[in-house]
Protein backbone atom coordinates (compact mmCIF):
# COMPACT_ATOMS: atom_id res chain seq x y z
CA UNK A 1 0.00 0.00 0.00
CA UNK A 2 2.78 2.77 1.06
CA UNK A 3 4.80 1.49 -2.53
CA UNK A 4 1.69 2.72 -4.91
CA UNK A 5 0.90 5.64 -2.39
CA UNK A 6 4.48 6.85 -3.49
CA UNK A 7 3.67 6.46 -6.68
CA UNK A 8 0.35 7.44 -7.67
CA UNK A 9 -0.23 9.44 -4.02
CA UNK A 10 -3.04 6.86 -3.22
CA UNK A 11 -2.02 3.72 -1.39
CA UNK A 12 -4.54 0.86 -2.13
CA UNK A 13 -4.57 -2.69 -0.28
CA UNK A 14 -6.70 -5.43 -1.50
CA UNK A 15 -6.28 -7.34 1.58
CA UNK A 16 -5.47 -4.48 4.32
CA UNK A 17 -8.02 -6.02 6.43
CA UNK A 18 -7.73 -9.64 7.76
CA UNK A 19 -11.46 -10.93 6.32
CA UNK A 20 -12.47 -12.58 9.64
CA UNK A 21 -11.87 -9.21 11.34
CA UNK A 22 -13.71 -7.25 7.83
CA UNK A 23 -16.44 -10.04 8.77
CA UNK A 24 -16.85 -9.19 12.34
CA UNK A 25 -16.97 -5.55 11.58
CA UNK A 26 -19.25 -5.83 9.31
CA UNK A 27 -21.62 -7.52 11.81
CA UNK A 28 -21.07 -5.17 14.36
CA UNK A 29 -22.05 -2.64 12.15
CA UNK A 30 -25.26 -4.12 11.00
CA UNK A 31 -26.18 -5.13 14.38
CA UNK A 32 -25.43 -1.37 15.30
CA UNK A 33 -27.62 -0.09 12.22
CA UNK A 34 -30.60 -2.33 13.84
CA UNK A 35 -30.37 -1.16 17.15
CA UNK A 36 -30.64 2.27 15.36
CA UNK A 37 -27.29 3.69 16.76
CA UNK A 38 -25.94 5.65 13.54
CA UNK A 39 -26.58 9.27 12.73
CA UNK A 40 -27.15 11.33 9.69
CA UNK A 41 -23.91 12.52 8.52
CA UNK A 42 -23.20 16.05 8.42
CA UNK A 43 -20.66 18.17 6.52
CA UNK A 44 -18.05 20.56 7.90
CA UNK A 45 -16.67 20.65 11.09
CA UNK A 46 -18.35 22.33 14.54
CA UNK A 47 -20.02 25.59 14.27
CA UNK A 48 -20.24 24.99 10.42
CA UNK A 49 -21.51 21.28 10.24
CA UNK A 50 -24.87 20.77 8.31
CA UNK A 51 -26.88 18.03 7.50
CA UNK A 52 -26.83 17.82 3.44
CA UNK A 53 -28.28 14.77 2.14
CA UNK A 54 -28.10 16.27 -1.32
CA UNK A 55 -24.47 16.75 -0.47
CA UNK A 56 -23.79 13.70 1.77
CA UNK A 57 -26.29 11.18 1.95
CA UNK A 58 -24.51 8.00 3.97
CA UNK A 59 -24.97 7.37 8.23
CA UNK A 60 -22.37 6.90 10.62
CA UNK A 61 -21.29 5.82 14.41
CA UNK A 62 -17.98 6.73 15.83
CA UNK A 63 -15.50 3.96 16.74
CA UNK A 64 -14.25 3.93 20.35
CA UNK A 65 -12.35 1.78 22.64
CA UNK A 66 -14.80 2.98 25.19
CA UNK A 67 -16.98 0.50 23.83
CA UNK A 68 -14.79 -1.71 24.94
CA UNK A 69 -16.52 -4.28 21.78
CA UNK A 70 -13.60 -7.01 21.12
CA UNK A 71 -13.75 -6.91 17.23
CA UNK A 72 -13.44 -2.90 17.44
CA UNK A 73 -10.23 -2.90 20.16
CA UNK A 74 -8.71 -5.48 17.70
CA UNK A 75 -9.06 -2.96 14.93
CA UNK A 76 -7.76 -0.53 17.04
CA UNK A 77 -4.63 -2.61 17.99
CA UNK A 78 -3.93 -3.53 13.95
CA UNK A 79 -4.30 0.40 13.26
CA UNK A 80 -1.75 1.16 16.40
CA UNK A 81 0.42 -1.07 14.67
CA UNK A 82 0.30 0.45 11.50
CA UNK A 83 0.44 4.08 12.36
CA UNK A 84 3.95 3.10 14.28
CA UNK A 85 4.73 1.69 10.98
CA UNK A 86 4.60 5.15 9.44
CA UNK A 87 6.03 6.85 11.94
CA UNK A 88 9.01 4.71 12.20
CA UNK A 89 8.87 4.64 8.30
CA UNK A 90 7.81 7.32 6.65
CA UNK A 91 8.33 9.77 9.53
CA UNK A 92 4.78 11.33 9.20
CA UNK A 93 4.46 12.64 12.87
CA UNK A 94 1.02 10.87 13.71
CA UNK A 95 -0.53 11.41 17.16
CA UNK A 96 -4.07 9.64 17.03
CA UNK A 97 -6.89 8.79 14.89
CA UNK A 98 -10.22 8.46 14.52
CA UNK A 99 -12.68 6.07 13.02
CA UNK A 100 -16.26 5.47 11.80
CA UNK A 101 -18.72 3.28 10.75
CA UNK A 102 -20.04 4.29 7.10
CA UNK A 103 -23.38 2.97 5.97
CA UNK A 104 -24.40 4.03 2.57
CA UNK A 105 -28.21 2.67 1.76
CA UNK A 106 -29.22 1.99 -1.98
CA UNK A 107 -29.52 5.15 -3.71
CA UNK A 108 -26.72 6.98 -1.44
CA UNK A 109 -23.66 9.03 -2.47
CA UNK A 110 -21.26 11.65 -1.30
CA UNK A 111 -20.04 14.60 -3.95
CA UNK A 112 -16.60 15.30 -4.84
CA UNK A 113 -14.42 16.31 -1.83
CA UNK A 114 -11.54 17.40 0.35
CA UNK A 115 -11.36 15.58 3.88
CA UNK A 116 -9.68 18.83 5.09
CA UNK A 117 -11.52 21.22 7.07
CA UNK A 118 -10.59 24.87 6.31
CA UNK A 119 -10.41 25.37 10.09
CA UNK A 120 -8.54 22.81 11.02
CA UNK A 121 -5.24 21.15 8.91
CA UNK A 122 -4.86 18.32 11.84
CA UNK A 123 -6.10 14.94 9.38
CA UNK A 124 -2.93 14.46 7.55
CA UNK A 125 -4.24 10.52 5.94
CA UNK A 126 -7.37 9.53 5.23
CA UNK A 127 -8.25 5.42 5.39
CA UNK A 128 -11.42 4.00 4.19
CA UNK A 129 -11.58 -0.22 4.54
CA UNK A 130 -14.52 -1.78 3.07
CA UNK A 131 -16.83 -4.13 4.39
CA UNK A 132 -18.37 -5.35 1.32
CA UNK A 133 -18.61 -9.11 0.24
CA UNK A 134 -19.54 -10.44 -3.46
CA UNK A 135 -19.64 -6.72 -4.83
CA UNK A 136 -19.61 -6.35 -8.25
CA UNK A 137 -19.13 -2.82 -10.90
CA UNK A 138 -22.46 -3.39 -11.69
CA UNK A 139 -23.19 -2.06 -7.87
CA UNK A 140 -21.83 1.26 -7.87
CA UNK A 141 -20.38 2.85 -5.34
CA UNK A 142 -16.79 3.08 -6.88
CA UNK A 143 -14.44 5.44 -4.90
CA UNK A 144 -13.85 7.89 -7.60
CA UNK A 145 -10.46 9.90 -6.52
CA UNK A 146 -9.72 13.19 -9.22
CA UNK A 147 -6.36 13.22 -10.09
CA UNK A 148 -5.02 16.24 -11.66
CA UNK A 149 -5.60 14.98 -15.27
CA UNK A 150 -7.37 11.49 -14.93
CA UNK A 151 -9.95 10.13 -12.08
CA UNK A 152 -9.35 6.15 -10.90
CA UNK A 153 -12.29 4.33 -9.73
CA UNK A 154 -12.18 1.98 -6.52
CA UNK A 155 -14.46 -1.40 -5.96
CA UNK A 156 -15.49 -1.35 -2.30
CA UNK A 157 -14.74 -4.87 -1.99
CA UNK A 158 -14.21 -6.49 1.29
CA UNK A 159 -10.86 -6.16 3.23
CA UNK A 160 -10.05 -3.09 0.67
CA UNK A 161 -8.17 -0.58 1.97
CA UNK A 162 -7.47 2.98 0.46
CA UNK A 163 -5.22 5.45 1.82
CA UNK A 164 -4.03 9.03 0.77
CA UNK A 165 -3.60 12.80 1.91
CA UNK A 166 -6.38 14.25 3.49
CA UNK A 167 -5.40 17.99 1.82
CA UNK A 168 -4.62 17.04 -1.53
CA UNK A 169 -7.05 14.26 -3.04
CA UNK A 170 -10.47 15.15 -3.72
CA UNK A 171 -12.55 12.16 -3.80
CA UNK A 172 -16.54 11.11 -4.35
CA UNK A 173 -18.27 8.34 -3.56
CA UNK A 174 -20.54 7.23 -6.40
CA UNK A 175 -24.37 6.23 -6.25
CA UNK A 176 -24.43 2.73 -4.20
CA UNK A 177 -27.25 0.39 -5.95
CA UNK A 178 -27.00 -2.04 -2.96
CA UNK A 179 -25.98 -1.07 0.87
CA UNK A 180 -22.16 0.13 0.87
CA UNK A 181 -20.34 -0.17 4.41
CA UNK A 182 -16.67 0.77 5.25
CA UNK A 183 -14.57 1.57 8.31
CA UNK A 184 -13.81 5.44 7.17
CA UNK A 185 -11.48 7.65 9.33
CA UNK A 186 -8.32 9.65 9.48
CA UNK A 187 -4.84 9.64 10.89
CA UNK A 188 -4.19 13.11 12.62
CA UNK A 189 -1.40 15.30 13.28
CA UNK A 190 -2.92 16.80 16.27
Amino acid sequence: MISNYLESHVGESDDFLDQALASQLKVKLLQLLGDQQFKTAGVGSNEQRVTQTSIRSDVIYWLSREHDDIHENQFFDFMDEFVSYLNRTCYTGITNYEFHYAYYAEGSSYQRHLDQFKDNQDRAFSMIMYLNEDWVIADGGQLCIYHANSEQLISPTSGKCVFFKSSEIEHEVLLSHKPRMSITGWLRTG
